[in-house]
């Protein structure tokens, strides 16, 4: 399995970004290649299954994927469920607090008002976002595309598989930009575990 993970800050509420990234639909609007999601069957929950249509070049590909689980407000995980062997999921880690406030938030009346100081100051902390995907190229499968003529599949992976990398960045940045209501200049880390990406 090949392995790719986009990862930024974002400055809004844990809960917000969740039910954002829950929207599945939405991310044909930061997509180059994604032209559509349809909602197949589902409310965004475990189970809940989408079309996704793919356009690149001269070919057209619909996907399949579904929730697979949820963990609110911190995970979606999803796997496609055709033609390929691949899944991932979206993360999102809430800014840290800092133990020395919360235990004086034990301490009764004045450990309030510093719980109250500690809360002010995590909302303007960034929360952490993450896109993880795994695939497996060798499991795609041939017969899933109606390619032109004298075009092979092998070919198609080849041009295709790179584009994951830059897929996957845009749609965090501009996932960020939409939740926080600015362009600014996001910051990537990006972790690949192939040279193929």
């Amino acid at each position: 399995m090949d392995e790719l993970v986009v990862s930024t800050e974002v400055y809004a509420d844990p809960e917000e970004v969740y039910d954002f990234l829950l929207d599945f639909p939405r991310y044909a609007n930061y997509s180059e290649y994604l032209s559509e999601v349809r909602t197949v069957t589902g409310d965004g929950g475990p189970g809940t299954r989408y079309a996704l249509t793919f356009a690149w070049w001269k070919i057209s590909y619909t996907a399949r994927s579904e929730v697979t689980g949820v963990e609110p407000p911190e995970r979606i995980d999803w796997e496609i469920t055709k033609d390929i062997d691949a899944g991932g999921c979206w993360r999102v880690t809430p800014p840290e607090t800092d133990d020395a406030d919360e235990e004086a938030s034990d301490d009764g009346p004045s450990g309030d008002s510093d719980a109250n100081a500690d809360s002010d100051a995590n909302a303007d902390a960034p929360c952490e976002v993450a896109l993880e995907v795994e695939f497996d190229p060798g499991s795609a499968s041939s017969d899933a595309l109606d390619l032109p003529r004298l075009v092979s599949f092998d070919w198609v992976l080849k041009k295709a598989i790179p584009l994951i990398r830059s897929e996957a960045e845009r749609v965090v940045e501009r996932a960020v930009r939409d939740l926080e209501g600015s362009s600014r200049d996001v910051d990537l880390d990006v972790y690949v575990d192939s040279d193929r990406i």
